[in-house]
């Protein structure tokens, strides 16, 4: 009897079953750190390609990257990630994505094909699973196999790519990562499950990962030097990941996880999810990994002009995250906040004048805009942001 008892337990835990009011469990944030390592390597990438290309590459990497981690968030809003099974297949996702990080910086090179083959175990450890969880629910074991057609068709164009370099290479990564994303459109969204607080923590979880990189590429672009310009440019940094922070977490966040947890049922809130979270979050992390190089180069020449790529990574970088923002914003509630879009507008537009001034310069006029922008938000919300919060917060509970 207890080894039936055992094997129902096993059965029902590697069930598609609805994680209703749990949160992000600390193995999910145990996973997620080789994902730091990731966004650390997209940044070298560019740091050490500091060209439109170099720019280009290190952006095609996360994007290929960032949905084979989209993945498994959707995954674990089915599956138990601490059930004993899956945690030896969770920590051999990770290897294959430490092996992935580590060969970032020459996978359009000399470690293309290794990048791939590591892409490709790690989607095919994730597919597995989610064929485990569907054992018992046809419609979402039907999403599963067109999941696995998309994931195949990408790692084959990425397995291909590797034997090209130039612009056939990043044409072939382009079209993987195009056909890849766009698998769930292809393949409907009604057969999905998901838990609308884990989900939305799980990608809140993540967005203040990636703002920790923009703070190591601080460190990183000191050097182990500090004077006085090193020291403001630091600070000014600091000031500038606060300010993303409280752009997305003092309302936006809370908010956004009640609307997703409102919506009906089914394919009405997986879409919600998969364009709210899935996609649009990715031009926020995007922003954010083109601002650490931004500031890795400003950190290291304070005192210097940027250049047109370093310019673009630190001002259009802070700019794509505010439109990633505008842009959730409208996903959810068709309203286009005005204020961040024009914002975003303001710095595409001063990249020209941070060529031809010193980079801390550029730098504290970013700042004290973005600063500028949250003060207005505030005064516009007014008394109703703490109810708002508090209404969020209580829901969210």
């Amino acid at each position: 009897m207890g080894g039936l008892e055992g094997s129902s337990e096993t059965h029902h835990r590697l069930g598609a079953t609805r994680r209703e009011g749990e949160r992000v469990t600390p193995l999910e944030l145990f996973f997620d750190l080789v994902f730091v390592l990731a966004l650390t390597q997209c940044t070298a990438l560019m740091s050490h390609n500091q060209t439109w290309s170099g720019l280009a590459q290190g952006l095609l990497v996360l994007g290929v990257v960032w949905w084979a981690w989209v993945g498994y968030a959707w995954l674990t809003s089915v599956i138990d990630p601490e059930e004993g099974v899956v945690r030896l297949v969770i920590f051999a996702a990770m290897a294959a994505m430490l092996i992935v990080s580590l060969s970032i910086q020459e996978a359009f090179g000399n470690l293309a094909l290794t990048f791939a083959f590591g892409i490709g175990f790690y989607r095919t450890a994730h597919i597995v699973l989610f064929m485990l969880a569907g054992a018992d629910d046809k419609d979402l074991r039907r999403s599963v196999v067109g999941l696995a057609i998309s994931t195949a068709v990408a790692v084959s164009l990425l397995v291909i790519a590797s034997f090209f370099d130039g612009f056939a290479q990043g044409a072939l990564w382009a079209l993987a990562i195009f056909l890849d994303m766009a698998g769930p459109y292809f393949f409907g969204a009604d057969g999905w499950k998901l838990v609308p607080g884990h989900f939305a923590e799980r990608h809140g979880l993540i967005l203040i990962i990636a703002l920790g990189e923009s703070i190591v590429a601080i460190g990183v672009g000191a050097s182990g030097a500090l004077d006085l310009g090193i020291g403001a440019a630091a600070v000014l940094g600091i000031f500038l990941a606060a300010a993303l922070w409280w752009a997305y977490f003092d309302v936006v966040a809370l908010i956004s996880a009640r609307r997703l947890g409102e919506a009906e049922v089914g394919r009405a809130q997986n879409e919600l999810a998969r364009d709210s979270y899935s996609y649009i979050h990715l031009l926020m992390i995007a922003g954010i990994v083109l601002i650490a190089l931004g500031m890795k180069v400003t950190i290291g020449h304070f005192d210097e002009h940027l250049h047109y790529e370093p310019a673009f990574a630190l001002l259009g970088g802070t700019a794509l995250f505010l439109i990633g923002l505008v842009a959730f914003r409208y996903r959810q509630t068709k309203t286009v906040n005005r204020r961040r879009l024009g914002m975003a507008i303001v710095l595409l537009f001063l990249i020209p004048v941070a060529v031809a001034v010193p980079a801390l310069l550029t730098l504290a006029v970013a700042v004290v805009l973005i600063w500028a922008m949250i003060y207005g938000d505030h005064r516009q919300y007014g008394s109703g942001r703490e109810e708002l919060r508090r209404e969020a917060s209580a829901a969210h509970t």
